[in-house]
């Protein structure tokens, strides 16, 4: 069943009515409390500039114990290499325009519309959303960003303009040992290959929740 969200009242409907591919609801609005609710019950906005704002909770997530990552011999190669400078929340603006801005494949435009960056610029402000990011030769080459909640970081999206830098931003996260657990949404095989796996539903909200 997907459900329509009243504008007036920022609550969700329980993450488990989800339907078959995630979608649980739709409508609402992007203010940080709304933000913050969804993020708390295992529920992230992925729409279009096109249609109204969809809530997903997939029945599984693609997620990344960070004691668990695995780092290739070349990986840990370029990282001891000293190319490339990382740095924390210094540059969130750019790092959320550089990946609305990155060409995906199989994929046209971005989901990461003006109104979304704005939001997220909004909750970066209040210090819930963070960025990472890789320079080299003083130029952001890739980075990171996303949500904290609970005991997890919420990925929303990273980019690379240079082979590896998006993998050096998770990496470098990782060995934060600030959170449990990095949420990376839904598949993907770039991810995989750091060891993301995927885990059910029940067993993911423990992290998220406050």
């Amino acid at each position: 069943m997907i459900f329509e969200l009243d504008d007036l009242d920022a609550r969700f409907p329980p993450a488990e009515l989800a339907e078959e591919d995630g979608l649980l609801a739709v409508g609402g609005d992007l203010t940080a409390q709304r933000l913050i609710n969804a993020y708390h019950n295992g529920i992230f906005p992925w729409y279009s500039d096109d249609s109204p704002i969809l809530w997903y909770s997939p029945h599984e997530r693609f997620v990344l114990f960070p004691e668990k990552i695995t780092i290739s011999k070349s990986m840990r190669q370029t990282l001891r290499s000293g190319k490339f400078r990382v740095t924390s929340d210094t540059a969130f603006e750019e790092v959320i325009s550089a990946c609305a801005a990155k060409e995906r494949k199989d994929q046209d435009g971005t989901w990461i519309t003006t109104d979304m960056q704005e939001a997220y610029i909004r909750l970066h402000q209040m210090g819930i959303a963070h960025s990472v990011e890789v320079w080299q030769d003083d130029q952001l080459v890739g980075g990171l960003y996303g949500i904290s909640s609970g005991k997890a970081f919420c990925g929303e999206s990273m980019f690379s303009n240079v082979s590896n830098a998006s993998k050096i931003a998770l990496i470098w996260l990782c060995h934060t040992n600030l959170y449990a657990l990095i949420d990376c949404q839904i598949y993907s095989e770039h991810l995989a290959t750091l060891g993301a796996e995927m885990l059910r539903r029940n067993l993911f909200l423990p992290y998220v929740g406050i």
